[in-house]
């Protein structure tokens, strides 16, 4: 079974804020952290990206690694720069108040990264 971005979105209850052309993408993978450059060394390609940041090099990472999605957790907000930009290459950028780790629980869950997705 392949999980796309919008069933995450709908079976956790995020917030898309930006970037809903990109809702179709699949996601084999999920990474999660908030140190850029160890994101682009070590993010899968493809994969769903957990952070509580919210400035617009998020989403120059994301088009880098060829991210399906980035959510902001903690309820954490993005700036409009990185929302206009997230829209702008199509990357969804989603928002939930759960933190980091419970989403990635749910998500490993779902079978995103366990290799069942």
């Amino acid at each position: 079974m392949t999980v796309s971005v919008k069933d995450i979105v709908e079976k956790m209850n995020l917030q898309v804020a930006a970037g809903k052309e990109g809702l179709d993408r699949k996601v084999p993978d999920g990474y999660c952290g908030d140190l850029l450059s160890e994101i682009m060394g070590k993010s899968p390609e493809g994969c769903i990206w957990i952070t509580v940041q919210g400035h617009q090099n998020i989403v120059a990472v994301a088009v880098l690694r060829e991210m399906a999605a980035i959510v902001i957790s903690g309820d954490h907000q993005p700036d409009a720069d990185t929302l206009e930009k997230a829209d702008k290459e199509g990357i969804p950028l989603l928002l939930s108040p759960a933190s980091s780790y419970q989403l990635s629980g749910q998500m490993y869950q779902m079978g995103i990264g366990s290799g069942l997705a």
